[in-house]
């Protein structure tokens, strides 16, 4: 049969059996042959699409094995404005931000989304009584840039219906003065949903948002992403958008887990486009705001000082008992798990909960998921590996927060060895990156560099033994990440019978100096043959 498109180029397979290849041809948007040049030209016939990319190189679509799609869809749509550090640096142009929105959006309520005063340096507290007098009428929340904290105004609070006498949601907690009363903050994803809820709605607009959110991706190389919390109730918007035609990125979905720990869906709801294959559970927070579980101290530092978290260790949001309890509830069902888990004591309870669970219920090919992983240490890699546990690796808080990781909150013992992808590719691990949008944007090929070259802000190389090779670096948002989703039957490599979700860059990585892989230009991305991104015309 013809092909329907053909490609001739550097083809960088993923694929082991044939690494290399000169062409490859796609029909009915799955490829049907990859190979030398003259094996694809008896391919071509009066209807085939003919393309050679020249001097590029074509691969397979890049994955996002942890994103939140759904929610940077909204929080970067009109409703919330976004105050990050990658849109906005410098303090008092955050605070600038702050007020107008208060002053622009009256009494409909003021939401952001970005602070960080590790990175924004010179910000003021976030007290109750600074946000009630930035917004002493009008509801009024700032979401941190880590997702984990939300800081609201006695409005914002009257609005959500929490009083001082709510009760912590399971999981979550709101924070209390020394008298009892609210002092403006709410900690964890039940806490914040709840006080940020009315911003983080679906309107008549979303299909749009979602369409922007997806261009996003498609830019960055992205035909795959993992919604890492997924809410049911957004089900059927997402699936009516999918319907409709309008989605250029495959969604892979984990359900929140809730303290009912049950869910209408099953195990491999969907089809190839959008399907549910896992449930998320949250162990600790975020090591910016100070609640991860360390078997080691936050310095004591004027950046640790203004956060309130000198000399302290953090803590979990759940015992390892509730980590196993509710993995076993879902995974009894089949499900897959995927655990938020950044220190290593709560990475220890966690492989503690589950090595149980495993004994409990057996299951040959569950891929349990440990989710950013920051201070894992070498043991705990290995250990995970033999458990069959495997991690997806939030690599790129080196390229914002390496020094501060050092300088400011751990020390070189513990905070140059964050996020070690070397010490997981020498345990054997799978391990995937991500870029936990909207925490930071989604960037592949400078999650590649970041591993691969592990230099900080300042320049300085952070562990240089965590290193590793580009290869290793490339599988970790290909075929590893296909794998990690329960995709690799159909994506993440360039093989006969998988879909043509393609990336071409304007070289090829393994030929690239490590310190430019961020500086490849994404020339095309393509979905079953179809490109979502750029122009393929052009590129030969």
């Amino acid at each position: 049969m013809d092909a329907d498109l053909v490609l001739y180029g550097d083809v960088v397979t993923m694929n082991d059996s044939l690494p290399r290849a000169e062409g490859l041809a796609v029909t009915g948007g799955r490829i049907t042959a990859v190979g030398p040049r003259a094996e694809i030209e008896t391919l071509i016939g009066t209807g085939t699409r003919v393309v050679d990319v020249g001097s590029a190189c074509i691969l397979p679509g890049f994955i996002e094995p942890h994103g939140h799609p759904l929610e940077e869809a909204i929080v970067l749509g009109p409703a919330v404005v976004d105050i990050r550090p990658v849109t906005i640096a410098d303090a008092d142009a955050v605070v600038a931000a702050i007020t107008d929105t208060v002053a622009d959006r009256g009494a409909a309520g003021a939401a952001l989304n970005g602070w960080d005063p590790l990175l924004q340096k010179g910000l003021p507290e976030p007290t109750l009584e600074w946000l009630d007098t930035v917004a002493p009428d009008h509801p009024l929340v700032i979401l941190h840039n880590s997702g984990h904290v939300a800081y609201f105004n006695t409005a914002a609070a009257a609005q959500a219906g929490i009083t001082r006498d709510t009760h912590d949601p399971v999981g979550g907690s709101y924070g209390h003065d020394a008298s009892g009363a609210l002092d403006g903050t709410a900690y964890e994803t039940p806490a914040v949903f709840t006080v940020a809820g009315h911003a983080m709605t679906i309107g008549d607009d979303f299909p749009a948002l979602l369409a922007a959110e997806c261009a996003r991706l498609n830019a960055a190389g992205i035909t795959t992403v993992a919604e890492m919390s997924f809410d049911p109730r957004m089900r059927p918007a997402l699936k009516a958008i999918a319907d409709a035609g309008l989605l250029t990125t495959r969604f892979r979905l984990y359900e929140m887990s809730t303290p009912a720990r049950t869910t209408e869906a099953a195990p491999g709801d969907g089809n190839d486009l959008v399907r549910q294959i896992g449930i998320k559970v949250w162990s600790d927070g975020s090591p910016w705001v100070g609640n991860i579980a360390t078997s080691f101290p936050y310095l004591d530092t004027e950046a640790t000082r203004g956060l309130g978290i000198a000399c302290t260790h953090g803590h979990a949001n759940y015992t390892g008992e509730q980590i196993h309890d509710i993995s076993a509830a879902y995974f009894d069902k089949g499900w897959q798990i995927a655990c938020h888990a950044h220190g290593d004591d709560a990475i220890t309870m966690v492989l503690d909960a589950w090595e149980q669970l495993l004994r409990e219920y057996p299951r040959p090919d569950h891929r349990l998921r440990l989710e950013h992983v920051g201070a894992m240490r070498p043991d705990q890699f290995q250990r995970a590996a033999d458990l069959g546990v495997t991690v997806s690796i939030f690599i790129d808080h080196l390229h914002y927060w390496g020094d501060v990781l050092v300088d400011d909150l751990f020390g070189p013992e513990h905070g140059s060895v964050w996020a070690a992808a070397g010490s997981a590719l020498a345990a054997g691990q799978r391990f995937t990156f991500h870029n936990d949008g909207p925490v930071t944007p989604a960037n592949p090929l400078r999650n590649m560099q970041d591993a691969v070259t592990r230099l900080s802000p300042s320049g300085r190389v952070i562990a240089p033994q965590e290193r590793i090779p580009v290869d290793a670096a490339l599988r970790a948002h290909t075929v590893n990440a296909a794998w990690q989703l329960f995709s690799e039957e159909h994506l993440g490599a360039i093989f006969p019978g998988a879909y043509a979700d393609l990336v071409v860059l304007s070289a090829n990585p393994l030929d690239t100096e490590p310190t430019s892989l961020s500086d490849l230009k994404i020339r095309a991305t393509m979905l079953e043959g179809r490109t979502v991104y750029g122009e393929l015309s052009a590129i030969g």
